[in-house]
C-alpha cells in the first residue's frame, strides 16, 4: 500500500487545500483526493510540482507500507 503524507505536510505548514491549489495551479479535486488518500493514480507532473512546492524529496511525500498480505 502507498501512503501519501500530503495532509501531514499541509498541517505542518498550516496550509489549506485552496492555498496549495492557488499557489501550484494543481486542480483542487486532485489535491483533495491526495489529502484524503483516495487517489487511485497521480500524474508525475503533480508529484513533481508538490515536491517543488514543499521543497521535499518524493520519499517525503509518498511511502510504501507493508499491507500485511503476500510475501
Amino acid at each position: 500500500m502507498i501512503r501519501c503524507h500530503f495532509a501531514r505536510l499541509m498541517g505542518e505548514r498550516k496550509l489549506k487545500i485552496a492555498d496549495v491549489a492557488r499557489d501550484t495551479g494543481i486542480n483542487r479535486g486532485t489535491l483533495t483526493r491526495l489529502y484524503y488518500e483516495t487517489a487511485e493514480r497521480i500524474e508525475l507532473e503533480v508529484l513533481d510540482q508538490l515536491c517543488e512546492y514543499f521543497q521535499i524529496d518524493i520519499s517525503d511525500l509518498l511511502e510504501r507500507v507493508n499491507s500485511g498480505e503476500g510475501p
